[in-house]
């Protein structure tokens, strides 16, 4: 029985998807110009296309439309999750005194909910930090602030770590949009 090619509709909502397909593709019309013979491969749906060197007939297995879909939805959880990135936090309190660290962590949570705040155990010491700020700036602006409240005794220090970031749902939004 001779295969019969027949036109396949491609989605092209991941490029994954396709440079797969295209790599295929390529390792089949290696394999037949080294053979020098047509290949023929069997399947339900079969894609048709011609090369100087003679008649290759490629078979698209269902199974790539399920890869394709499952890629894009990995993607699409990826960008919704947090991730890691170089940013900036506030050292509020670096202490032995547990209660003193507990007091303040409730406090900064009862007027900023908004924002994380991080206990670090390092013995001897408790470490109270603040927040995840992408921007040394805006960082600046909320040691000013907790500053004026005077809720620790001591100097506040903007320290370099790696914050979380959540993505914007503007930039998600725009990427479904596309």
């Amino acid at each position: 029985m001779t295969p019969v090619p027949v036109a396949v509709e491609r989605n092209t909502s991941s490029v994954m998807a396709d440079d797969i397909q295209r790599r295929l593709v390529s390792i089949f019309l290696l394999i037949g110009s080294c053979l020098s013979t047509p290949i023929f491969v069997y399947s339900q749906k079969l894609v048709s296309d011609t090369f100087p060197g003679g008649r290759i007939i490629l078979v698209k297995d269902e199974r790539f439309g399920l890869l394709e879909k499952k890629m894009l939805e990995y993607n699409e959880s990826l960008a919704k999750k947090t991730r890691l990135e170089e940013g900036f936090r506030l050292m509020l309190l670096s202490t032995s005194d547990r209660n003193k660290a507990m007091e303040l962590r409730s406090r900064l949570l009862q007027l900023f909910p908004e924002h994380k705040v991080y206990s670090v155990f390092q013995s001897p010491n408790i470490k109270v930090k603040f927040g995840n700020f992408l921007e040394r700036e805006e960082a600046e602006k909320m040691r000013k602030q907790l500053l004026s409240l005077e809720l620790v005794q001591g100097n506040i220090y903007v320290v370099p770590e790696k914050v979380e970031v959540k993505p914007d749902k503007t930039k998600a939004e725009n990427a479904e949009a596309e």
